[in-house]
């Protein structure tokens, strides 16, 4: 059956759905976005620019090109500390010789095949339960501290010191990372760099120590030595996620508390699992010599697997949500690329205001799934903007919204955001005005298609602030489409 004039065979949800997939992706990045770039229709070659949005033309001002200056440095001056760390160990090494190099090599094959192993960013909590996404590689991770607190062998002392170990662990790192080059999967430059700097600390606290025979006669045997190596791993741990958090603050401009309360936080998590197992790595070496590492190795290993299952089922579960998320955009409620660009730029501004990695997760759910109680109306309410409806018929779409999100096994925070939205933004949780702000943002956007277009919704945003939209949630907008919309 033909679905009218102009309308592909099939009836109008096929027409909606084939229109929804060729427009897609310059929807999800044009106008109607409100692009996060900054960059709208008009001007030669379609390509004008805000140049009056906030903080000087959508991430072009002194004020960003200074903060953008300061991460570059930041960054390089992390990255040059590891590679003097690594040259002054190499040339250490070369000179004074490998001591023990049967050690070496099974220590160094550990931490290779560790990085083999390593598993991009994935998700490895539920939204709402844990710390977001996470790089690692908890077999080279355990591998490297276990060396870097190596103390003896198989009943008999090692001698190699604070060079060696940043000089096996940066080879071994090096050589884990060429079948992931070789693999086009990238070469994770701020990993091989913390793991260095890591590596470093813990030998510089460990085998100084230990090879000048002051930590065997302050602790001698007993609890008090496997104590002091733990107390090493948990500062050497901390470290490392003042390193992440640095980095990823350089490289993103998000604040730096919500980055360091998450790293802290996934400390309790696979991070006690690395530090424990690199203990026991070192103590089970001492006694039992090499042959310690397969054994005391396997069950993290396994527990990689696991969480490489664990993380695909999640990865599942959330294309689930955005699929059902585009129903709305399917059957003709809502523009095409509308609640993904919502849910992106949400998780960004969430980010602004210091959300944790749970909070963001259920603000990113809640956003995608915002206009689902759409589906009720037996008419589309023109480019889904519910904004000109009643405050009756929009509390109504909300609360069904909300029982159908309740449905589809999400946390119950997820459904409380969605059914909020209709709420005067002073009762509502922070979440539901970030998901009510960016919504509108989007839908007066692509009112004000041309350059200059996102400026002027957000000038829209500013005015109606005094009874629609917390100031505080426009201004973190403002910001994060200021810095060129960098999303989570």
């Amino acid at each position: 059956m033909s679905g009218g004039p102009g309308e592909p065979a099939g009836g109008p949800l096929r027409g909606a759905r084939r229109r929804g997939e060729q427009e897609e992706r310059a929807a999800d990045h044009g106008p109607a976005a409100g692009r996060a770039d900054g960059r709208t229709p008009g001007g030669r070659g379609g390509g004008g620019r805000a140049a009056d949005a906030p903080g000087g033309g959508h991430g072009t001002g002194p004020g960003t090109q200074g903060r953008r200056r300061g991460a570059a440095v930041v960054v390089a001056g992390v990255h040059t500390a590891a590679a003097a760390l690594v040259c002054w160990g190499l040339v250490r090494t070369l000179r004074d010789g490998v001591a023990e190099p049967e050690i070496a090599l099974v220590f160094g094959l550990l931490i290779a095949v560790g990085e083999v192993l390593r598993r991009g960013p994935v998700r490895t909590a539920p939204p709402g339960r844990g710390s977001g996404e996470r790089a690692s590689a908890p077999l080279g991770a355990a591998g490297a501290l276990a060396y870097a607190l190596l103390g003896a062998a198989g009943g008999r002392p090692t001698t190699h010191g604070v060079a060696q170990t940043v000089a096996v662990v940066a080879a071994a790192c090096l050589a884990g990372l060429v079948p992931r080059v070789a693999g086009g999967r990238g070469a994770a430059a701020d990993d091989l760099v913390r793991r260095v700097l890591t590596a470093g600390f813990a030998a510089a606290c460990f085998q100084p120590l230990y090879n000048s025979g002051t930590l065997t006669g302050w602790l001698a045997d007993g609890p008090a030595y496997p104590l002091f190596m733990v107390t090493v791993l948990a500062l050497a741990a901390l470290c490392d996620a003042v390193l992440a958090a640095t980095l990823t603050r350089a490289r993103t401009g998000w604040p730096y508390g919500p980055l360091l309360r998450d790293e802290l936080r996934s400390l309790l998590g696979i991070g006690s699992a690395i530090c424990a197992t690199g203990v026991v790595i070192s103590l089970g070496t001492a006694v039992a010599g090499l042959w310690a590492l397969p054994v005391f190795c396997l069950p993290l290993l396994l527990t990689q697997f696991a969480f490489r299952r664990y993380a695909a089922v999640l990865a599942t579960y959330r294309q689930t949500i955005a699929s059902l998320a585009r129903a709305t955009e399917i059957a003709g409620y809502t523009r095409p690329g509308h609640a993904r660009r919502v849910a992106r730029l949400s998780r960004a501004v969430g980010r602004e205001l210091g959300l944790g990695a749970a909070d963001l997760d259920v603000l990113e759910y809640a956003a995608l799934m915002h206009d689902i109680g759409q589906l009720s109306l037996l008419d589309p309410v023109p480019a889904g903007a519910t904004a000109p409806l009643a405050p009756a018929e929009q509390r109504r779409i909300a609360l069904l919204g909300g029982a159908v999100v309740r449905q589809t096994g999400v946390p119950e925070a997820v459904a409380v955001i969605v059914e909020r939205q209709a709420d005067p933004f002073r009762d509502q949780p922070v979440t539901a005005r970030i998901v009510r702000t960016v919504n509108a943002y989007d839908d007066l956007a692509a009112e004000s298609a041309g350059p200059g277009g996102p400026a002027r919704a957000l000038e829209r945003l500013r005015r109606a602030t005094a009874r629609e939209y917390e100031p505080r949630v426009v201004e973190a907008l403002a910001r994060v489409l200021a810095r060129g919309g960098r999303t989570a």
